[in-house]
């Protein structure tokens, strides 16, 4: 009889453990656990401004996931400074509208534009470092797509060509040129 129950106690434990691991699995807390573990934000210092369209305004969130909670809202060209970056999420603060405090935004609702006024455009870079091959010129004035950050370089993508923007050659200003 002792048997027959340490039989049946080690099955019901061994069940538990795997309902455990498949709620974990199932409601997404491991993918926040490894990107809480395997991701450290890099620093950034730039700014840029809201692109998202929806009426409700960019969604603003606790963490770098969209499973972390929404503190805020920012509307539609409001200007962020960000200030750190994790794969496709980076942290802000200082929303010139809207939210104000800081959280982490989904990056690609974010963009920039060049500046380069009254030249025929500004550099975009392999890495961050003026020294770096140029990937291409981009035309003064125009919108770009922001796609991350490291210290003060915007890392972003122009007509299908990635590559890094110094900060001479950023406007993070939606409305209004950056001069």
């Amino acid at each position: 009889m002792i048997k027959k129950v340490k039989n049946v106690a080690s099955k019901l434990a061994v069940g538990l453990a795997f309902s455990c691991i498949n709620m974990i699995l199932n409601t997404g807390i491991a993918s926040e656990i490894s990107l809480a573990k395997s991701t450290n934000p890099q620093k950034c210092d730039i700014l840029a401004y809201v692109t998202d369209t929806d009426p409700q305004g960019l969604n603003v969130r606790s963490g770098a996931s969209t499973n972390n909670v929404i503190i805020g809202q920012i509307p539609i060209n409001e200007t962020v400074q960000v200030i750190g970056a994790a794969g496709n999420w980076v942290q802000i603060t200082n929303a010139s509208n809207g939210f104000q405090g800081t959280g982490w935004v989904f990056v690609p609702k974010l963009g920039l534009t060049t500046r380069g006024y009254g030249t025929n455009g500004v550099d975009l870079y392999a890495s961050t470092s003026q020294e770096s091959q140029k990937a291409r010129r981009i035309p003064a004035n125009t919108a770009v797509k922001l796609l991350g950050c490291q210290g003060d370089w915007a890392q972003v993508e122009y007509q299908g060509v990635k590559g890094w923007l110094a900060r001479e050659d950023q406007c993070g200003a939606a409305l209004t040129s950056c001069s």
